[in-house]
């Protein structure tokens, strides 16, 4: 059996989200669509017989959400083995990217595997609801509309786009976000088809030019610096804030993906950072990424 994964673990852009009513709990019912992106964290698991869990690398706590999907599945399998666990981050924190939902399903992914627990999908799927809304999505691994907290999905193949993604010189808190009292939480539920054009490859052009993210304006009404990027990144294309930010992202045509894609240089390929004598009038402490949508995960290939 291999005793050894390498697993690369996308992010995530929200092309619109919706919020649609709250439920008893305090819960948000959303409507949105999930596109993934090629900007990966990159996470190594290697199996300990001796039933130790760790991790090394980039936010290597104790509560990382690594480690906590880790120990769920090692609880609910009653598996006796471990992992030693290292994580390269390149999907920054805090950003409305998925980055450590992200991470938490391609743990519970490759330990299923090199474990051998062979849970199926949807058992997955349900773990990873306890440790976060999105987290779902990565298990699944595709490109999707989501409803509910954002667990109900329903796979779309998105027509391929190139974004650019910035993220300014804050962090957003999610919680004082959706308690808000300003946050629209009325927006009218709709179906699939009418939000998606009734197309099976629908233009991000399309979707990003009729439907809003609900939270950006309470966002940028508390964090200058998001307004301003929103502001900023509108120069490039058409402009909006990803989940509950502060990651904010333009669509690109095609002819200036190719311009800044000729900037990257090869020491930044993997990571898609844009160089700021790229993009001159980048703000100083923002960074820039060139990112492309995709509709299959990179982790489920290497499974």
């Amino acid at each position: 059996m291999n005793q050894t994964l390498r697993v690369r673990a996308p992010a995530k852009l929200n092309l619109f989200l919706h919020v649609v009513g709250r439920r008893p709990d305090g819960m948000h019912e959303l409507q949105t669509l999930f596109q993934l992106i090629d900007l990966c964290d990159e996470l190594t698991f290697e199996v300990a017989a001796n039933g130790d869990l760790r991790m090394t690398g980039d936010l290597a706590v104790d509560d990382n959400l690594v480690l906590r999907a880790a120990r769920l599945l090692a609880v609910r399998t009653g598996t006796q083995l471990g992992a030693h666990i290292h994580l390269h981050k390149r999907i920054p924190v805090e950003a409305g990217l998925g980055g450590g939902s992200s991470d938490a399903a391609a743990t519970l992914l490759a330990l299923n595997r090199l474990w051998g627990t062979n849970l199926r999908v949807d058992a997955l799927a349900d773990l990873g609801l306890e440790l976060g809304a999105d987290v779902p999505l990565f298990v699944r691994g595709v490109t999707a509309f989501g409803e509910g907290v954002g667990e109900r999905l329903t796979e779309v193949a998105v027509a391929p786009a190139y974004y650019l993604l910035v993220r300014p010189d804050c962090s957003v808190s999610t919680p004082a976000v959706f308690t808000d009292p300003s946050l629209t939480r009325n927006t009218p539920v709709s179906t699939i088809a009418r939000l998606l054009g009734g197309v099976a490859a629908p233009d991000p052009a399309w979707i990003c030019g009729r439907h809003r993210n609900d939270l950006e304006p309470v966002v940028r009404r508390r964090y200058p610096a998001v307004d301003e990027a929103v502001r900023w990144a509108s120069n490039y294309g058409p402009a909006k804030m990803s989940g509950s930010g502060s990651c904010v992202f333009a669509l690109l045509d095609d002819s200036l993906a190719e311009s800044l894609w000729a900037g990257l240089g090869d020491e930044r390929y993997a990571a898609r950072e844009i160089a700021r004598d790229v993009v001159h009038d980048m703000p100083e402490r923002w960074r820039a990424y060139l990112v492309r949508g995709i509709t299959r995960s990179p982790a489920l290939d290497s499974l």
